[in-house]
């Protein structure tokens, strides 16, 4: 066994000294980083994932969650502010419903779970019930306005008065609520959320008006829109002034469209200024009207006429009341007979009338006011527009007013809608350009300024290709190599006496060197000329 392991060991240790030490280095390198790698994603795979659970806690809040975390054995983080517990993410969901189910986070708060939870066999007094009863109230609503958008935080104080028998519900005394709130960073409550907040406090609390309703935030005391808050005054006339620009609007577009078909377009301008009533009216109205309008009567359902007439025999007492010895004092004395007759009669209608009973709610948005201002620009050559042009312009403004004012409740003549409109004559600027340019047409001045920017840029690109040239034109002379001076041919005129055997000379060096023989002339001639 052991020869066998050295065996082993041998051809180990010879195929590992095959390497060379670069190889052996690269080994153990990748060797390394690959354990390295191992044991991080071992420990990341094997890490506990925290996940807060619960913010905002307060003191109480934050212990007993502490005291069931560490009675369940489960790990949990504390922040450093001790307002935040992280559990691992796993559980998470788990832990939360289970906080929530045992109620033990209050948010600061109790509720009326108080009695379930402190209800005693012996029973409480008045005064200890009260107290409590305040108490479980004033978080209650505490718990219920946290729920409300915005809020952070909030601290509610309820005084509630003290019940009697003897007092109507009348003249019992009234609740009172004081509220501070904390809003999350960056919110502004709005006129809406302020009256939410006024209302869940108002019908959560018995026998409590919204005058007695104090809510503060760190900035300011908030009003409910009934005792005149700003944002809910500010809002609505922010929307008021808007639909007013929008009808201007909308009537200034019209108004020009349609004159732009008889003056051409670009050649009106309008100017519209409106008042609108923004009051929504709401009645009752009962109204008897009868039937027949000329006799003022109304229809005849039923009709009684009783005649009675009654004839006969009747005694008539005379003398002096009280004068026998026998009669009773104050009863006249003596009888006589005398004949008696008499008459009755009544008569009894029944009539119907027309009974009208209507629920009118009159609409706001209608028109007090409206003024229209238009001018126009005259035609070419003339100055001022033609009294048929003006007229015409002016008797559409004037139906367009009188239509937006038919419901006004106020009664206009023409002169008083002549009033609210106007027309004039105005010579625009794009006029006085063109006069100031000697008279030439918009095409042309652009046509102008197109053909000078075709030259500017012609002229840049000639001057940009000359430079280009000019510069490769130097490069090409600084790469020619200098030019070998050329060894121009002799001719020993010394050595030949007859001008016949110059000028074959001459002739075989032209026919078989024609260059050379050029460069022989011009060398002669330059001689020639020194």
């Amino acid at each position: 066994m052991n020869e066998r392991f050295a065996q082993y060991r041998e051809k180990a240790t010879e195929y590992w000294n095959r390497f060379s030490g670069k190889q052996k280095i690269l080994f153990f390198s990748t060797l390394f980083i690959i354990i390295v790698i191992i044991i991080v994603l071992t420990m990341q795979l094997s890490k506990t994932e925290y996940e807060v659970a619960f913010r905002d806690l307060d003191n109480t809040d934050s212990a007993g969650v502490m005291t069931y975390l560490d009675g369940a054995g489960i790990p949990y983080r504390l922040s450093p502010d001790g307002r935040s517990i992280s559990v691992p993410s796993t559980q998470a969901n788990r832990i939360k419903i289970d906080i929530g189910s045992q109620g033990i986070v209050q948010e600061g708060s109790i509720g009326y779970k108080v009695f379930d939870e402190s209800s005693s066999m012996i029973g409480t007094t008045d005064s200890e019930f009260n107290v409590k009863y305040n108490n479980a109230l004033n978080g209650e609503v505490e718990q219920l306005m946290r729920r409300m958008q915005g809020i952070k935080d909030v601290k509610v104080l309820i005084t509630l008065p003290k019940e009697t028998v003897f007092a109507s519900q009348e003249g019992q005394e009234q609740a009172y609520a004081s509220i501070v709130l904390t809003f999350d960073p960056g919110f502004r409550a709005s006129q809406d959320n302020i009256d939410g907040y006024f209302n869940l406090v108002k019908t959560a609390v018995p026998n409590l008006p919204v005058d007695n309703i104090t809510i503060t935030s760190n900035e300011t005391e908030l009003m409910p829109s009934a005792k005149g808050g700003q944002a809910g005054i500010s809002s609505q006339v922010e929307e008021n002034f808007a639909l007013q620009k929008k009808f201007e609007e909308e009537v200034k577009k019209n108004v020009k469209q349609f004159l732009s078909t008889l003056t051409g377009p670009d050649k009106v301008d309008v100017l519209v200024f409106s008042k609108l009533n923004f009051d929504k009216e709401s009645r009752t109205e009962d109204i008897v009207t009868p039937v027949d309008m000329e006799n003022m009567r109304g229809i005849e359902i039923s009709s009684q006429i009783i005649s009675n007439t009654f004839s006969g025999q009747s005694n008539t007492t005379g003398g002096v009341a009280g004068t026998g010895s026998e009669d009773v004092s104050g009863y006249p004395s003596g009888a006589d007979t005398g004949t008696s007759t008499s008459e009755e009669s009544s008569e009894t209608r029944n009539y119907e009338v027309n009974r009208i009973t209507k629920d009118i709610i009159a609409s706001p948005y209608t028109v007090k006011d409206l003024t229209i201002n238009v001018a126009v620009e005259p035609p070419a050559g003339q100055t001022t527009l033609d009294e048929a042009t003006s007229g015409a312009i002016q008797n559409i403004l004037v139906n367009i007013v009188r239509a937006s004012l038919a419901d006004s409740g106020v009664t206009y003549t023409d002169a008083d809608l002549t009033k609210k409109v106007s027309v004039y004559s105005q010579q625009f600027g794009g006029n006085t350009a063109e006069a100031a340019t000697g008279g030439l047409a918009t095409w042309m001045i652009w046509a102008i300024g197109a053909a000078a920017l075709l030259v500017g840029a012609g002229g840049g690109f000639l001057i940009y290709r000359s430079r280009k040239n000019k510069q490769l034109e130097e490069e090409v002379e600084e790469d020619i190599p200098l030019q070998v001076p050329t060894e121009f041919p002799s001719i020993n005129l010394e050595s030949v006496t007859n001008e016949s055997q110059v000028r074959k000379q001459l002739e075989s060096l032209a026919k078989k060197k024609p260059d050379e023989f050029v460069n022989l002339l011009r060398t002669w001639l330059a001689d020639e000329q020194r």
